[in-house]
């Protein structure tokens, strides 16, 4: 195990409940479940339900939405058990505030080249933000690397989760520019769309260890440290 692991890792976008085991098993902090009918890693709640009870306890559950309504969001936060919510559309500030007073954590996608961008951020009160670089057919980096240095005075000042490409392979290069408190792998540890495997996983939980790096602590708290909803 290594849950002092720092930068901390969320693995996004599990599509059954074993690998989302494995994940919680080799030492992640967090997995993904996709709420996005458009996206390969879409689930359905009940598959959703399943893989939050097989961790719950263990690691956070962030559920990720693309503007999703409010009603829809609860749904699920409700009914599959979710802990957290990650906004990676153009979620106004609003929806932010609502989730926050229903006692939900929330994470706020920002993206380095598009809207909305890093200049948005003092109209959220997000709990978190996940930065990349927008690009491809899908609301998200879609595997594509990018000048991941961009981050880094964002996340001097912000609790800030890194995406965007990343691999086991660039882990420590794109870390090293960026510093950030968390970093976000999807595609970078799958052997197909949704299909995660647990060895590059475990690569990569090794590449982010091999770093040395402790958390510098500060008045920025590790992103998945505190209880969130269900726990």
């Amino acid at each position: 195990m290594t849950r002092g692991l720092f930068p901390q890792i969320k693995i996004c976008g599990l599509t059954s409940a074993d690998p989302a085991v494995g994940c919680a098993d080799l030492g992640v902090q967090a997995i993904g479940c996709v709420f996005y009918p458009k996206s390969p890693r879409h689930l359905e709640d009940e598959t959703a339900r399943a893989i939050c009870r097989a961790v719950k306890g263990r690691v956070q559950t962030v559920g990720v939405f693309v503007n999703a309504p409010l009603e829809t969001i609860l749904q699920k936060v409700r009914d599959c058990g979710i802990t957290m919510v990650q906004l990676h559309g153009q979620e106004s500030p609003n929806l932010v505030r609502r989730l926050r007073r229903e006692g939900i954590p929330v994470i706020k996608t920002l993206f380095a080249n598009a809207a909305p961008d890093f200049s948005a951020t003092p109209l959220y009160q997000a709990s978190a933000f996940l930065v990349e670089c927008s690009g491809g057919t899908l609301p998200g980096g879609n595997a594509k690397t990018w000048d991941w240095s961009q981050a880094k005075s964002f996340g001097e000042r912000h609790p800030c989760i890194l995406a965007g490409g990343l691999t086991a392979e660039n882990i420590g290069t794109a870390i090293g520019q960026a510093m950030p408190r968390a970093v976000d792998v999807s595609s970078g540890v799958e052997s197909a769309p949704g299909i995660k495997s647990l060895d590059k996983v475990a690569h990569l939980v090794e590449a982010v260890t091999a770093l040395g790096l402790s958390d510098p602590g500060g008045d920025l708290a590790p992103v998945f440290s505190r209880c969130a909803v269900g726990c």
